[in-house]
């Protein structure tokens, strides 16, 4: 239990976080991270035992049981691995950001951060393909919110990034459900013991290319790379967790689990060893190129993950090992490096090199844990970023292919390694040498460098005692070759080839850092006529006016040109199936009855009414009589839920159209007599279809197989005899919550709509103050009647409501309909009130509406207890005698649509009934309360000098 366990305290830190947040500031960061590290040695104290001997750490439970996906967590070496840099980099990163932040409320920036963990866990331990593709889009998404939430000038990095990514996401999925057709499950482990992989070649480089594909835009592969750099406008913490644990580590996660079935594939090879290379040698030389620190080392990241994404490729056991001694090294060193960045950022107010002069003597401590993790990075001894880079060397030399092939890549690997060491003295050099400028800076806070401290002296600790990594390392390696072997990891093995491209670099290295001036002004110019964010641009720019051109086909703010082809389209086709078969049912009974006919009489006069009304009110109130006469039908034929939505729906409707009308001319504007001929000739003809459609059709459908299934085992499988409602909250309950959440957006719309538009304010008809001094025109004198009626009825109304409500399972009733009861309360007593001022409606309508989504949402959550999302549980409460009442939890669930549904109509309510005059009209008074003057807290600026300051 202890995997889903950790998962749910992760998504519970990120629900916790805002209450955390408001009663402990920013040491919200220390709770969060002692959190993490509890996990975390949670973990690695159940994990070892377990995991000896090639064992695992397994949970499952049914998820989606009717096509075969369930909810399976899987831990072994490389899922320990990984779990160990988003849980341990990200205690680290939690513990900076409570001196990073230095004010505000942020209790946004930590529920993602969160988040971003229980989606990389989640990823790192999935052993389902659905499941993975779930963590996978929730790192995207995290993303996306972690980057852009930062200012405006980070909304299009977040945007691009999100766009790319998410593409990746489409070509992941494209090889998960690949995989679950040609395999048969959806398991993970099981699809990759599958034969299929070496027995069917097409599938198994079809497959590969996929997760390439998925792999490169979420590492930041050639030609994806550009997305990494441009998120650096996200705040340090975010971009250290992003590079070192998260985000790009899943990438690299994705490739090394599925190298053991296509460590084979020449594709796969050849693919990742030349777009890994080329990529690591491509960042390096932007690396140099760049005078940001922050930048420079986004580039790094994009080099560095070439080169794992280049070992990968090359599939050997020593490769796979040395895949993952480097990926934790680079997060060791890079974490320590983004953090140290954000150190000088606040202290000095800058990250450009060329201001930076001098720091060594004004922070030596800071500037000591930089050369540390720095030299790591450029692979000098005794440090554990040497050991990791010795052993890629020692991989690539084996690379796959003729004899050639080994050294040539081996060569690649030694260039982009160089010039590894060079941008790695550039950071360095760049701003702890030279004169110092800023004399009046001092060390930060011991507190705010212990995060950094922590994982720099880590590196180097490991550095000398790299042996504690063999059991994991050579897991890791069992898991992705499925081979048994033994690792030593030491800073010494002898003089060998890589011990000697080791010495190449660093002696080649040190010649580029004493070059320096030289290699800035050959690299200080455009080495590319675009870069990728503008191809990026280009592209979305293309694809957006295609679109535009596309759309222009049929758009139009004409509705008589909407509503042309759809018309026509049906008039063809009842034509058509007229012509085609003819034929007139045989009614063996009459299936009218004169109610019916007298009905149908009603509605058509009334029709007639509507065509020939001048006045709006008037139409309106006729089109209010079609509609309960419509209603009226449906009890007629049975349908009594049918009805009672119908009924409903056009009391709220008049009410609604009556606060719209207030605002329009009295009557309607004069029309061409062609116009009306033509429209006339329209709803003749789209009026005799649908009479031929009906008169054709009546009698011949049956009931369908699944009406008979909701008929005979809606009582015993739900407990409810109204099988309309256990069809919306037992059978179906997926669809309503989807409708809910759309119903709920549409309340959310209508009043950001009404208050940022100012469509409301001052636009009532001038006529209508003709009559304000008028007895007619009296809000007082003509509102005794409802207020009177509307005392009483109002109460009763919304009691009935929830009468309905209770009663819906076994009768007509439910969330809906009660909702639409309630809400014609509210309307009565809003209606009843002399002025949109003085109405009595002050309920949180905007909470209404996220409460009943919630509750709907968190009921489908309690249906895990009986195996899958929003299923039902029932209990049987016994009450005196032998009776008892049957509860289940699809009452709650209509209590969240009843909620929803009346916050909707309340946010209709009260944003069209606003006054007309300015002052009366708050937008940003959420739920009709005072707007709150107080500003909300915001991100410290990237650059903010905080010279001499502690944290």
């Amino acid at each position: 239990m202890v995997l889903p366990l950790v998962l749910s305290l992760l998504a519970l830190a990120a629900v916790a976080s805002p209450l955390l947040d408001k009663y402990l500031g920013r040491t919200t960061g220390w709770v969060l991270a002692a959190t993490f590290l509890g996990l975390g040695g949670w973990i690695f104290y159940e994990a070892p035992p377990r995991l000896r001997d090639g064992g695992v750490i397994e949970y499952s439970q049914p998820w989606m049981p009717a096509i075969g996906v369930n909810f399976h967590l899987r831990l072994d070496g490389t899922g320990l691995l990984f779990t160990a840099l988003v849980l341990g980099v990200g205690a680290l990163i939690m513990a900076y950001s409570t001196r990073y932040f230095s004010h505000g409320r942020h209790a946004g920036f930590y529920a993602l951060m969160s988040l971003f963990a229980a989606a990389m866990f989640g990823l790192v331990v999935a052993d389902d393909v659905v499941l993975l593709f779930v963590f996978w889009e929730f790192t995207t998404i995290a993303s996306f919110f972690l980057i852009g939430r930062t200012g405006l000038h980070a909304n299009k990095p977040a945007m691009r990034t999100l766009l790319l990514t998410a593409g990746g996401g489409l070509a992941l999925l494209s090889a998960v459900v690949t995989m679950i057709v040609f395999t048969g499950t959806s398991q993970l482990s099981v699809i990759l013991a599958h034969p299929v992989w070496q027995e069917n070649g097409t599938f198994a480089t079809t497959v590969g290319v996929l997760i390439i594909i998925a792999a490169f835009t979420k590492s930041a592969q050639f030609p994806f790379h550009y997305w990494l750099p441009d998120a650096m406008a996200a705040a340090t913490p975010v971009s250290a967790y992003l590079h070192a644990a998260a985000m790009v580590k899943a990438g690299i996660y994705l490739l090394m689990r599925f190298s053991p079935v296509l460590s084979d594939n020449t594709v796969w090879h050849v693919t990742l060893i030349s777009v890994g290379l080329l990529t690591a040698i491509m960042g390096a030389v932007f690396a140099l190129q760049r005078h940001d620190l922050k930048e420079l080392l986004a580039y790094s990241t994009v080099s560095q993950l070439g080169f794992l994404v280049a070992v990968i490729g090359i599939g050997t056991p020593a490769a796979l090992a040395a895949a993952g001694i480097h990926t934790l090294a680079h997060a060791l060193f890079k974490a320590t490096l983004f953090m140290l960045v954000g150190v000088i950022d606040r202290e000095v107010g800058s990250r450009d090199i060329r201001k930076l002069t001098g720091l060594r003597r004004v922070m030596p401590l800071t500037a000591a844990l930089t050369a540390l993790s720095a030299l790591s990075m450029a692979g000098v001894p005794p440090l554990l970023g040497f050991i990791s880079k010795e052993n890629m060397f020692g991989a690539f030399l084996e690379a796959p292919g003729p004899d050639f092939v080994g050294p040539l890549v081996g060569t690649f690997a030694v260039i982009g390694a160089i010039l590894t060491f060079a941008y790695s003295f550039r950071i360095v050099y760049g701003a702890f040498s030279g004169p110092t400028e800023q004399v009046k800076l001092r060390e930060p806070s011991l507190i705010f460098l212990l995060p950094a401290a922590v994982s720099s002296l880590a590196g180097l600790v490991l550095g000398f005692y790299a042996g504690f990594l063999d059991p994991l390392i050579e897991r890791v390696v069992l898991d992705t070759q499925g081979l048994v072997g033994t690792f030593y990891l030491t800073l010494w093995h002898g003089v060998n080839a890589a011990f000697i491209m080791s010495m190449i670099t660093i002696g080649v290295g040190i010649v580029l850092f004493l070059l320096r001036n030289t290699i800035d002004r050959l690299l200080d110019r455009r080495l590319f006529p675009i870069t990728g964010v503008e191809v990026f641009e280009r592209i979305y720019d293309g694809t957006i006016a295609f679109g535009a051109r596309v759309g222009d086909l049929t758009r139009s703010n004409s509705p008589t040109r909407h509503l042309a082809a759809p018309f026509v389209l049906l008039a063809l086709l009842a034509i058509g199936v007229f012509v085609s078969s003819p034929v007139v049912p045989a009614f063996p009974e009459p299936v009218t009855q004169p109610i019916d006919w007298l009905l149908l009489l009603l509605v058509s006069a009334g029709v007639i009414g509507i065509v020939i009304a001048r006045s709006r009110l008037a139409a309106l109130a006729l089109l209010g009589v079609v509609g309960f006469v419509v209603a009226l039908l449906f009890f007629v034929l049975g349908a009594p839920d049918v009805g009672l939505t119908q009924l409903l729906v056009e009391v709220l409707t008049v009410v609604v159209a009556v606060l719209i009308l207030r605002r329009l001319p009295r009557v309607f504007h004069t029309v061409s007599k062609s116009r009306t001929a033509l429209t006339a000739g329209i709803a003749v003809i789209a009026g005799a279809s649908a009479a031929l459609a009906t008169y054709t059709l009546t009698g011949r459908r049956e009931i369908s197989q699944a009406g008979e299934y909701f008929i005979r085992e809606a009582e015993e499988e739900t407990g409810g005899t109204n099988v309309v409602n256990t069809i919306l909250v037992d059978f179906r309950a997926l669809d309503t919550l989807g409708e809910l959440t759309v119903l709920g957006v549409a309340g959310l719309v209508i009043i950001s709509v009404l208050d940022s538009s100012g469509l409301l304010r001052g636009d009532r008809d001038p006529r209508a103050t003709e009559l304000k001094d008028a007895p007619i025109g009296s809000a007082v004198g003509n509102t005794i009647l409802a207020r009177t009626v509307g005392r009483w009825l109002a109460p009763v109304l919304i009691i009935l409501s929830l009468y309905l409500l209770i009663r819906g399972h076994d009768l007509p009733g439910g969330g809906f309909i009660s909702a639409l009861v309630g809400g014609a309360g509210f309307a009565l007593a809003y209606l009843s009130a002399p002025s949109a001022a003085r109405a009595p409606i002050r309920l949180p309508y905007v909470g209404l509406i996220a409460s009943g989504i919630g509750i709907a949402t968190l009921v489908g959550v309690l249906g895990f207890a009986d195996g899958s999302f929003l299923r039902p549980l029932h209990y049987n409460i016994p009450l005196p005698g032998d009776a008892y009442y049957h509860f289940t939890t699809a009452l709650i669930f209509d209590i969240g649509v009843y909620l929803a549904v009346v916050g909707v109509i309340l946010a209709a309510l009260n944003r069209l009934g606003v006054e007309d005059t300015p002052a009366a009209y708050t937008p940003d008074a959420p739920d009709g309360a005072p707007p709150d003057r107080d500003p909300p807290a915001s991100n410290e600026p990237e650059h903010e000098a905080m010279t001499g300051g502690r944290r």
